[in-house]
């Protein structure tokens, strides 16, 4: 399949880092040809390959061997007979003449399949049922370069004795919490019974004397993402890496439950006691963070209540809704679009725009 040429190819392909895997020989073959590695990969992976393998292999036993070249031979050829008559003549240019015919014209092809030489022959059923089977689900396991192959796991009794205290302090200077260690360190060993639990994890960090300065290190992880995130547990858990199910037990192990839920109080009561109008209507865009803290409804609430006074003392000198948020925000020092897109959200503006055009019909949504 392939020519000397392209032996540097190969070497080139076959000395760097393969772009994708698994790849096996015939997709090596395929990507000098010029298709691309994804595409080799993934024909190598869903059993492309093999099925061309088994195709050539019959088509291979289907074609007849060559026929040996006969012995040359130096003697002259013998001559034809002259034909004796004009018929003749005109029967060979006829014939002649239709065979060109037939080569020229179209031919249609067939949309069915000849069976008899698709079909497999009976020697080679019989060879298929007497000798070994090729399927995909009974060939070994790829092995080379080109295949990943998972390390063995090292036994839970390493981590208990006391080589492994080492190990464990040095993952966990890399690791923010207990769910990145078992993260980290359940790809190398196995738990006491089956995988690596984080029961296993924490007995032995508590066995060699180290679960404690970890619960320091994430007693001021989890508080300091907490306090950047300003109470919201959603990204508190994307922050550290965590699901919600962990990140709650995470807190409960570390003993700071009483302190978050303190944090989120104290960040509920300054979205509700701000009255910069500017901070609460980009608040009032922040759905999720509201909803997270529990005070969306009640926050929407006091906004609607403080947003109606405010637009009642400038309504008798405005022509138009947009005219009336440009004049509300040039006197308290916020967007006009912010207001106007507070007035929709919280189901002002049918009621506003039937006060300023008092004979116009009721707008549809």
């Amino acid at each position: 399949m392939l020519l000397e040429d392209d032996d540097f190819r190969v070497r080139a392909l076959t000395d760097a880092e393969p772009e994708t895997t698994p790849l096996g020989p015939f997709a090596v073959v395929d990507i000098l040809k010029g298709t691309a590695p994804t595409v080799a990969a993934q024909r190598q992976s869903c059993g492309y390959y093999d099925v061309a393998r088994e195709l050539a292999y019959v088509r291979e036993e289907k074609t007849p061997k060559p026929t040996p070249a006969a012995d040359p031979s130096f003697a002259l050829p013998a001559a034809k007979p002259a034909e004796s008559s004009g018929k003749a003549k005109k029967a060979s240019k006829a014939e002649e003449a239709a065979t060109v015919q037939e080569r020229i014209a179209p031919k249609k092809r067939s949309t069915l399949v000849d069976e008899e030489t698709t079909a497999p022959s009976e020697q080679e059923l019989q060879a298929l049922d007497d000798g070994p089977s090729f399927l995909r689900r009974d060939l070994p396991r790829p092995r080379g370069r080109f295949t990943r192959v998972e390390a063995p796991r090292t036994p839970f009794v390493e981590l208990t004795r006391a080589g492994g205290k080492e190990l464990l302090e040095a993952s966990l200077e890399g690791s923010e919490h207990r769910f990145a260690l078992l993260r980290n360190m359940s790809h190398r060993f196995n738990g006491s019974r089956g995988d690596l639990t984080l029961v296993d994890l924490e007995t032995v960090l508590r066995d060699h004397g180290l679960l404690d300065a970890l619960k320091e290190k994430e007693r001021l992880q989890v508080l300091d993402a907490y306090t950047q995130q300003r109470g919201a547990t959603g990204r508190v858990g994307w922050a550290l890496g965590v699901s919600p199910p962990e990140l709650a037990r995470l807190v409960a192990s570390v003993g700071l439950s009483e302190d978050v839920e303190a944090l989120r109080e104290r960040f509920r009561r300054e979205a509700l006691a701000t009255s910069h109008l500017t901070h609460r209507l980009d608040l009032l865009g922040r759905e999720k963070y509201l909803a997270d803290l529990g005070i969306q409804r009640k926050f929407n609430e006091s906004l609607r209540k403080d947003l109606e006074r405010l637009l009642r003392d400038e309504l008798p000198g405005a022509t138009d809704l947009h005219g009336l948020c440009d004049s509300v925000g040039r006197k308290y020092g916020s967007p006009a679009e912010l207001i106007f897109r507070a007035i929709e959200r919280l189901g002002l503006a049918e009621g506003l725009r039937k006060q300023l055009y008092p004979g116009a019909p009721p707008s549809t949504p």
